[in-house]
């Protein structure tokens, strides 16, 4: 699939963030920078974040990164450490003075330094990442550091204060879950929707933890100073770390699923690449009927698996094409196949919708549609040669009356139309 669907809306994101971090940069060496240990004691903070980021992220199918819940921030601590400088009014109780182009100049550069044994080593930060953070500590420091100059905040109690930053802050977190949906739309021209209630969905988790230390660590170093960071960083940095430990395991995971779904492959039972191609495919459709990360996840491993029943079979189905056997062996090798799941450990949902694949359309969960729908059209459209592709659709079409879901094929017509009627890559 195509990497950029809306490079317009992309470049004038980009564009925004550049232009800000090239003004804030440009002021910061001209005026100089004010209260130095305090911009490097924040600036460590945020490298060190960066610098503790996981290896390598999960990705779907796809090869595109996951967004949501799975990896909604990889770098809590630099957030939160960002988000407090943004927000940072006082120093022991003495004023400051930074301001707010500062505060993106320094989040800039500490973000930049970060990244670099990331990059050296080919898995540098995306500039959507880095865009997001310039725009969002941007927008904290515009709202907050000129009314606190003005003096608006002075005769604020604690409480009225404190409520202050946590309001502003969680303003900041729905504006960086409303540009993290639209970037992530302009880049993959998936639904909007399903994309922000991921977003939306994560500040529940993580983002709410980010939000939260952030206040509390603006609040600290205006009461003790500097040496309330590393009290108030301790914990987000022990939860940066079990992430890493978390996307290690989840990369496993899926690999050890994806080793699972090629003996079929491996077997002669299926054609080269065909689960891929059906999870990738799948994934696609998904999105277009708005379901969640979670049901996506369930959704790819479903479809990475589907076949994995046919291994009891004693003599191969021609190619692998169970779509036209009776439906009783469909039926019986989808159980068979969902036994298999079950006995692996993976999750249950998984199975379910494995061993459903080929129920009564009405009485299968959704993702069981998709899988059941795209399986079809991507053994109809391989061995169809030129044209293959609208002659399996139209086949699914003329299907939807019990066969198929209707609205499943709309959406992988949708799908296919935006992707000129191509299957993706084999191999």
């Amino acid at each position: 699939m195509r990497s950029t669907r809306h490079p317009v809306l992309l470049g004038l994101i980009h564009a925004c963030a550049g232009l800000l971090a090239a003004v804030s940069l440009l002021h910061t060496l001209w005026t100089g920078l004010h209260e130095r240990p305090l911009a490097l004691a924040f600036g460590l903070l945020i490298t060190v974040g960066e610098l503790t980021l996981p290896p390598s992220l999960p990705r779907s199918n796809g090869g595109t990164p996951m967004h949501g819940t799975q990896v909604r921030e990889a770098a809590p601590l630099g957030a939160a450490g960002a988000l407090a400088y943004a927000l940072l009014g006082e120093d022991a109780g003495q004023p400051t003075h930074h301001g707010a182009l500062q505060a993106v100049a320094v989040v800039l550069a500490a973000s930049l330094l970060g990244s670099v044994p990331h990059t050296a080593r080919g898995q540098g930060r995306a500039l959507d990442h880095l865009a997001r953070r310039v725009l969002t500590v941007g927008f904290a420091a515009v709202c907050f550091q000129p009314l606190y100059g003005q003096g608006v905040f002075g005769t604020w109690g604690g409480t009225a204060y404190a409520l202050v930053l946590l309001a502003l802050l969680s303003l900041t977190a729905l504006c960086d879950a409303l540009l993290a949906a639209v970037l992530a739309h302009a880049r993959t021209g998936w639904p909007f929707g399903p994309l922000l209630r991921d977003e939306l969905r994560a500040l529940l988790g993580i983002g709410s933890a980010v939000i939260a230390t952030g206040a509390v660590m603006a609040l600290a170093v205006a009461v003790a100073g500097l040496w309330a960071l590393p009290v108030f960083s301790l914990p987000l940095l022990l939860t940066q770390l079990s992430f890493r430990r978390y996307a290690a395991v989840r990369t496993t995971y899926r690999q050890t699923i994806a080793s699972l779904a090629r003996a079929t492959e491996v077997a002669g039972y299926t054609p080269a690449g065909h689960a891929r191609r059906v999870a990738a495919l799948g994934q696609a459709v998904g999105r277009e009927l708005g379901l969640s990360g979670p049901e996506l996840t369930v959704l790819e491993y479903a479809a990475l698996m589907h076949d994995i029943g046919q291994l009891s079979l004693v003599d191969p189905v021609p190619a692998g094409a169970t779509a036209g056997l009776p439906v009783t062996e469909q039926r019986r090798i989808a159980l068979l196949g969902g036994a298999v799941v079950r006995q692996t450990g993976v999750d249950t949902a998984v199975a379910v919708v494995v061993e459903r694949q080929a129920d009564p359309c009405r009485e299968q969960p959704v993702a069981a549609r998709i899988v059941r729908a795209v399986n079809a059209y991507e053994e109809k459209a391989r061995d169809a040669g030129p044209g293959g592709a609208l002659k399996a659709l139209e086949e699914l079409r003329l299907a939807t009356a019990g066969e198929y879901a209707p609205e499943v094929v709309e959406a992988l017509a949708r799908v296919l139309s935006r992707d000129c009627l191509t299957l993706p890559a084999t191999g």
